[in-house]
């Protein structure tokens, strides 16, 4: 069976330009069948209509929403038309979606919550287009090294693999911290965990920042300042991720988990050595 994997986003956060190529990393699975609609930047109801109606035309086995806030109408109204389509949908979003996790599980729906996943310091003061494209570098770098994207790999292989077994998939409900996050990465050096829990940490403060700067100081010199700073500590928690990752190399121990062409997770740890099916 293909099961077939649609991807409506709304907005962005850093987990969502890369979250359909965890599932397919070499474009050889022959298992899922995916595809993505977007409305780019912009959120609102109007745009989260035309992403539902789009995606519903592809006739998705499941589909996974990825937003900025999910608390907002656009992504709620998009979630919803989904569901009231027959989908069921696992909603992707970042620390402000916590607040209606009750709500999310009442409704049936699914949910990730990356809390370092942290907002963009959105001043146009300071932020240009160059100046966004290296915050979500770092915070990808952040988020692929310290485990969240392992978790986001392994939880969408277990909704397609139910499909492909003919069973009701259980959506994933999971709120990603420091704890989580790190332990699903598989380090094998207690140094290296140390500094990916660092690096998760520092992410996730961002988001103090650049909501203080954004939405609470008014005055422009000073919330400049601070979401300059924000940038800096996304920064220096990317370069903690490369060290932690460098470790791991340095005793060739580097936590690899491949997809086969049928779409079973396999794994290794030595640079020269197959994947094999994990036990």
């Amino acid at each position: 069976m293909v099961v077939k994997v649609g991807f409506a986003k709304v907005g962005n956060i850093a987990t969502a330009p890369l979250i359909e190529f965890l599932l397919d990393e070499r474009a050889d699975r022959n298992d899922i069948d995916v595809r993505v609609v977007s409305s780019g930047a912009k959120m609102g109801v109007e745009q989260a209509e035309e992403v539902a109606k789009k995606l519903l035309e592809f006739k998705p086995d499941f589909a996974v929403v990825t937003s900025p806030n999910a608390t907002l109408p656009g992504p709620k109204r998009l979630r919803e038309l989904l569901a009231e389509g027959g989908i069921p949908v696992i909603v992707v979003s970042d620390a402000p979606a916590k607040k209606i996790v009750k709500k999310l599980q009442e409704a049936g729906f699914g949910y990730i919550i990356v809390t370092a996943d942290a907002m963009i310091g959105a001043r146009r003061e300071f932020l240009d287009p160059v100046e966004m494209a290296l915050f979500n570098a770092d915070l990808i770098k952040v988020l692929a090294v310290t485990g969240v994207f392992n978790i986001v790999q392994v939880e969408l292989d277990k909704v397609i693999d139910a499909f492909k077994n003919g069973e009701k998939p259980t959506l994933p409900r999971i709120v990603i911290d420091k704890d989580k996050a790190v332990e699903a990465a598989n380090f094998s050096n207690p140094y290296a965990k140390a500094k990916a829990m660092a690096s998760f940490e520092i992410a996730r403060r961002v988001a103090d920042l650049t909501v203080e700067g954004c939405f609470m100081v008014k005055e422009w010199e000073r919330y400049t300042l601070l979401v300059a700073a924000a940038h800096e500590m996304m920064k220096t928690a990317a370069k903690l991720a490369d060290e932690a990752r460098e470790l791991e190399k340095a005793t060739d121990s580097v936590y690899r988990s491949p997809h086969s062409r049928a779409g079973l997770i396999l794994s290794k740890r030595k640079l020269i050595e197959k994947p094999a099916k994990p036990v």
